[in-house]
């Protein structure tokens, strides 16, 4: 295709309004920036501000799909705009798996932050991330997270001092899961082998004692003497380590990444369709709540209660037409258990929240509803 036709083309995308046409772009403006001519002017600061209005503007809306197709395109490109890959390193993990993994953009201070701010599913992405920097690995040692610090001991490329490997070798008393990965790792010295050898199982003592030339029978005198201590730190035979992220944890990573939009200017309303569409709840309501201004707790009881005219009225303060409301009902529904509730009649009743009035209005109408939930 050339390039005149390549332009036209976008340009045709970029006056559609269609949710479709806006992905189209999405990908092919992504795809027009990672050709080898594109080079070093994609780093220019005039480009890097305007590539990132763009972006961001059109990820926000995007479905699920596409977020995860743009997110592996971007992995490896270093002209991609910062803030966008840091919203794409919040977002589900399968979408900011690849980034979390690749992305040179992501320095130290923002894989730091992530560790704080995001899913246990993300933080363990963060210790696998192939030539981790101390800083890094410092702080996963210091949050002390069994299921990260597992993937930590798992990677070998990343900066291990030995205070390091000596601190994962005596958590491993404890975390079970740490023994195997530290028994292989590369920078295991025979003295913390030696203090391993106590924790770990048959298997493993053999492959200890045959790679550092342990002397078994002294060391096997020390291990009646841990016995307790190493079955009081043991999961049972056969339990798996499942890995889940904590429901508090995940809504706090959704309210950080809802804030980062926001400030941003990036949040708009039909962000609160795609969170339903994702089955996503909470963030449906933390965006609903930033959009409005209103009180979190109000939205919820709003949702929980019977009375769908007030979810009407939120939405129509923040701009939502009338004509998607009944999707979002819909869609609110199917993920809290029918509520909110009153059937058919109630859903008619809260179209009357777009009445010809404005927003401001519908929001002070829910602000004050809300009040006596």
């Amino acid at each position: 295709m050339s390039l005149a036709v390549s332009s036209e083309s976008l340009l045709d995308l970029a006056k559609s309004r269609a949710p479709a046409d806006r992905e189209r772009l999405l990908l092919a403006i992504a795809d027009l920036c990672d050709t080898p001519h594109a080079g070093e002017a994609m780093k220019a600061p005039q480009i890097q501000a305007l590539l990132s209005s763009i972006f961001m503007s059109l990820v926000v809306e995007a479905e699920r799909d596409i977020r995860k197709r743009l997110a592996e395109q971007l992995a490896g490109a270093d002209w991609a705009p910062p803030a966008l890959i840091n919203v794409l390193a919040l977002d589900d993990i399968e979408i900011a798996r690849p980034v979390i993994a690749q992305s040179p953009l992501l320095r130290d201070v923002d894989l730091v932050r992530l560790l704080v701010e995001a899913t246990i599913e993300h933080q363990i992405e963060i210790a696998r991330r192939p030539k981790l920097s101390q800083n890094v690995v410092s702080a996963i040692l210091h949050q002390a997270e069994p299921a990260v610090l597992t993937a930590l001991a798992g990677n070998e490329t990343a900066e291990l001092s030995p205070r390091d490997m000596a601190e994962l070798v005596e958590m491993s008393r404890q975390i079970a899961a740490l023994r195997t990965p530290l028994s292989r790792h590369p920078r295991l010295t025979s003295d913390l082998a030696e203090r391993l050898y106590v924790w770990v199982g048959q298997a493993l003592r053999k492959s200890l004692t045959d790679r550092f030339r342990l002397d078994a029978p002294a060391l096997d005198k020390a291990i009646a003497a841990a016995v307790t201590e190493v079955h009081a730190g043991t999961p049972r035979d056969g339990q798996a380590m499942v890995v889940l992220a904590r429901d508090g944890e995940r809504e706090e990573m959704e309210r950080r990444l809802i804030d980062k939009l926001h400030a941003a200017g990036q949040l708009r309303p039909g962000y609160l369709v795609r969170a339903l569409r994702e089955g996503r709840l909470t963030l449906f309501t933390t965006a609903l709540a930033m959009l409005g201004r209103f009180d979190a707790d109000h939205v919820r009881r709003a949702i929980d209660s019977d009375r769908p005219e007030l979810l009407g009225l939120a939405c129509a303060a923040v701009g939502i037409d009338r004509s998607v409301f009944p999707t979002i009902l819909q869609l609110v529904r199917d993920l809290n258990e029918g509520r909110p509730g009153g059937g058919q009649e109630a859903a008619r009743r809260a179209a009357g929240a777009f009445a010809p009035v404005t927003p401001s209005v519908a929001g002070a109408a829910f602000r004050q509803a809300a009040k006596s939930l």
